[in-house]
């Protein structure tokens, strides 16, 4: 199983159990295994053995031919990768009304996973608290007005403008443009950077 196959099974079975509200404990419970493999699973640190991931699969009660089905399994060895819009996998981050996430393409590079996403932000959308990623984040204004509040901060960018930030500090962006905003996000996953 190539790097990113493992990365895009993480991301899946992640946005699955918070899509259906589910904490890590009860999944493992449910899943017969530890919070801690859980963990380490969802967070790209371990590979999961093929039966700990049919009881996470089953746990989530999700169909095993669909769950597959998803997984681009594009040749790691391509020079050239092209993803058709179609092709995007909307997927939720966390509940919060107006955001609307798809998943362009997720990769190692050089041992480091990065997940590239397109963020749609409804006129008004904002999260209720500022969340934490576990990334390096670059976020890229495609179109609309959008207001990043940072470790407390405030930045206001518009179409055209970038931003790049240490995720794991407080953030929540909001839509104070008079249409939908529109973000292409890149995720720098460091292994071990603590």
């Amino acid at each position: 199983m190539t790097e990113d196959i493992i990365m895009q099974i993480s991301n899946k079975i992640k946005e699955k159990r918070k899509a259906k509200g589910i904490t890590i404990q009860e999944l493992a419970d449910k899943a017969d295994v530890s919070k801690g493999l859980i963990s380490q699973i969802e967070n790209n640190r371990t590979v999961p053995s093929l039966l700990v991931l049919i009881n996470i699969i089953k746990a989530l009660q999700l169909d095993m031919n669909e769950f597959f089905n998803e997984i681009d399994q594009q040749s790691p060895n391509s020079k050239v990768i092209i993803k058709q819009k179609s092709t995007y996998q909307p997927f939720e981050k966390e509940p919060a009304k107006g955001f609307a996430y798809k998943r362009v393409l997720t990769r190692n590079i050089k041992n480091l996973p990065i997940d590239i996403v397109i963020l749609e932000l409804k006129k008004g959308a904002s999260r209720s608290q500022v969340v934490r990623t576990d990334a390096y984040e670059y976020k890229y204004i495609i179109k609309g007005t959008v207001e990043y509040l940072i470790d407390n901060e405030k930045h206001i960018l518009e179409e055209g403008d970038s931003l790049f930030f240490d995720g794991r500090l407080g953030h929540k962006p909001r839509n104070i443009g008079e249409d939908t905003a529109q973000i292409l996000v890149i995720y720098f996953f460091l292994e071990n950077d603590k």
